[in-house]
C-alpha cells in the first residue's frame, strides 16, 4: 500500500504554520510533540492501542509530489516559492517514540512521542492522529466483544457498513489485534493475511426455486465448507430441517455439515431450538453461528439467556464503532528547543482542566508487581529520570486527588515508549501481525479482572513522578496566574 501521495493528508492550518515557521526562520528548531487520549471510549477501563503500522508507514514513504506542490502554489495564501521549494525537499528527520501495537493504554499517557524539527512535527499531526484514533478506537471495541465473547469463534462482517474502503480494511486489522479469529474482507485477508471466512447470503436461496434445492447445490460447490443461512423463509419449520437433509447427504459422501447461520429473529430462542434439532438429528458437531446487528452488550445478553451459538459475526455495531464513532486523541506540544539547544518544557493552560497538558518530554513506565505479576499502575516520568528505571522506591499518587498514594519498591518498570524511528529512519523491524495478537494476549494477563471487565471497570492509575508533578504546577501557576 503506496503512502506516497499522502503529504497533503493533513489540515491546512498545518501547512500555514509551517509556512509561517519557515518565514520566521524558526522552522529548524527542534519541538516535542505528544499524541494521547483524554478519555476511554465506551465506558471502558482501557483501551486498546493500534495504528503503528500504518503510521510508521506514512511517516516513511512522506513526499511531497510536484502536483501537490502546484496545488499549494493555487492557494490564496500565496505561499512563497522559496518555501513550495523547501517542500519539494522535504524530509521526516526526526525521532518517533510509540507504544507497541496491542498495548492496554489509558487516558492522558503519551502514546507516540515526535521529536523533530517543528516543520516536520507539525505535518505529521493530522495523518497520525487520523491512524492512531480509528484503529485503537474500533481495537478497543473489539477487545469488549472478545472479553464477552470468551473461547467462541469472532469474525468481522462490517465492511459494507463501513465508513468507506480504507475504513473497512483497517478495521478488520484492528479487530483481529484484539482476539478476533477472521474477516469477510479479502483485501484485509490479502494484505494483512487475516483469515477469511464466509458463507452466503439470502440471494442464494432466493435465486432457487426451493430452499432444499439452494442448500445442495451449494453444498455440491463447496463441500469442505458448507455453512447454511437457515432463515430466509422459516428458520425452524425450513432452514434447519433443509440443512439436516443436506447434512445428511454430505454425510453419506464421507462429508460433513460445518454449521448454520441465524440472522435474524429471536436469536437466544433460535439457537436453542437449532441446537435441539441438530444434536437429535445426529449432528451434535455442527456449530450454530449468529450474526444481525451484534456488539457486546447483544452478546452478553444472549448468553445470559443461554443461547447456543458457537461463532458470531460482527458487523455494523463494530466497524462504525456505532456508540462512540470516535476516539477524542490529540496532539500536543510538550517542549520546544531553546537558543542553547536544550528543551524547555511548555504548558497548555484551559478552562476545562481535563484540556490541561502536562509539560516536558516524559517517558511511560508499567510499573509491575514482581509477586503477582499485575500491572500497580502506570507512571510517567520527566526524559531523564533514573529512579524508576534502576527500581528505586517511588510514591504512586492520584493527579486529581494527590493525597491519595502509596509506595513501590519491589516492581519492574516496563518502558512502553519504544524507538520506531531515529534520524529518519525506521530503526527496529515492526512485529508481524500474529506476533501483535500474541503480544496483546499477554498484556491482558498483567491486569486484574476489575480493570477488564464491561460494566463498572475500576480505573487503573495513571501516576505522574513527583517531577513531572512539580514541573507541571510550576508552569501552571506562571501561566494561569
Amino acid at each position: 500500500m503506496s503512502y506516497g501521495d499522502y503529504a497533503l493528508h493533513t489540515d491546512k492550518y498545518q501547512i500555514n504554520m509551517m509556512y509561517a515557521h519557515w518565514v520566521q526562520g524558526t522552522h529548524n528548531r527542534m519541538a516535542v510533540f505528544e499524541a494521547y487520549f483524554r478519555k476511554l471510549p465506551f465506558g471502558n477501563g482501557f483501551g486498546v492501542f493500534a495504528g503503528l503500522e500504518r503510521i510508521a508507514a506514512y511517516i516513511r514513504e512522506l513526499r511531497f509530489t510536484e502536483e501537490d506542490v502546484a496545488y499549494l502554489a493555487e492557494q490564496e495564501e500565496n505561499y512563497r516559492p522559496e518555501f513550495l521549494d523547501a517542500l519539494r525537499e522535504f524530509r521526516f528527520t526526526g525521532h518517533l517514540h510509540a507504544v507497541p501495537e496491542g498495548t492496554l493504554v489509558f487516558p492522558n499517557e503519551p502514546l507516540i512521542r515526535v521529536e523533530a524539527r517543528i516543520f516536520e512535527a507539525q505535518l505529521v499531526e493530522t495523518a497520525i492522529l487520523n491512524f492512531m484514533n480509528y484503529q485503537t478506537l474500533i481495537a478497543t471495541k473489539a477487545a469488549r466483544v472478545k472479553l464477552v465473547a470468551g473461547e467462541d469463534s469472532l469474525l468481522e462482517f462490517g465492511t459494507r457498513r463501513a465508513q468507506e474502503a480504507d475504513a473497512a480494511i483497517w478495521g478488520a486489522r484492528a479487530a483481529y489485534i484484539a482476539g478476533f479469529h477472521g474477516t469477510s474482507n479479502l483485501r484485509a485477508g490479502k494484505l494483512f493475511g487475516i483469515p477469511t471466512k464466509g458463507t452466503h447470503a439470502h440471494a442464494w436461496v432466493q435465486a432457487h426455486a426451493e430452499e432444499e434445492e439452494a442448500f445442495l447445490r451449494y453444498a455440491e460447490a463447496l463441500p469442505d465448507q458448507v455453512t447454511l443461512l437457515v432463515d430466509t423463509y422459516d428458520t425452524l419449520k425450513s432452514g434447519v430441517p433443509n440443512a439436516i437433509k443436506v447434512g445428511r447427504k454430505l454425510a453419506a459422501q464421507g462429508k460433513k455439515l460445518s454449521g448454520i447461520r441465524l440472522d435474524s429473529g429471536d436469536l437466544a430462542y433460535l439457537s436453542q431450538q437449532a441446537r435441539r434439532m441438530l444434536d437429535e438429528a445426529g449432528f451434535p458437531d455442527t456449530k450454530i453461528m449468529a450474526s444481525n446487528d451484534l456488539d457486546e452488550h447483544v452478546i452478553f445478553n444472549l448468553k445470559a439467556q443461554g443461547a447456543r451459538i458457537d461463532a458470531w459475526g460482527v458487523g455494523t455495531q463494530l466497524i462504525t464503532a456505532a456508540d462512540q464513532p470516535s476516539l477524542g486523541g490529540v496532539y500536543k506540544l510538550t517542549a520546544r528547543e531553546k537558543a542553547d539547544g536544550s528543551y524547555e518544557p511548555v504548558i497548555k493552560v484551559s478552562g476545562n482542566p481535563e484540556k490541561v497538558t502536562t509539560p516536558g518530554k516524559k517517558e511511560l513506565y508499567r510499573i509491575v508487581d514482581r509477586k503477582t505479576r499485575k500491572a500497580e499502575a502506570d507512571y510517567i516520568a520527566l526524559d531523564g529520570e533514573e529512579d524508576v528505571k534502576q527500581g528505586a522506591r517511588i510514591k504512586l499518587f492520584d493527579p486529581i486527588h494527590p493525597y491519595l498514594h502509596k509506595f513501590v519498591e519491589d516492581y519492574e518498570a516496563m518502558a512502553l515508549l519504544q524507538p520506531v524511528f531515529r534520524d529518519g529512519e525506521l530503526v527496529s523491524k515492526l512485529p508481524s501481525l500474529e506476533e501483535i495478537r500474541l503480544y496483546h494476549k499477554q498484556q491482558l494477563s498483567l491486569f486484574w479482572p476489575e480493570y477488564l471487565r464491561k460494566l463498572n471497570p475500576a480505573v487503573y492509575p495513571v501516576d505522574l513522578s513527583i517531577a513531572a508533578w512539580d514541573k507541571k504546577m510550576e508552569l501552571l501557576h506562571r501561566r494561569g496566574g
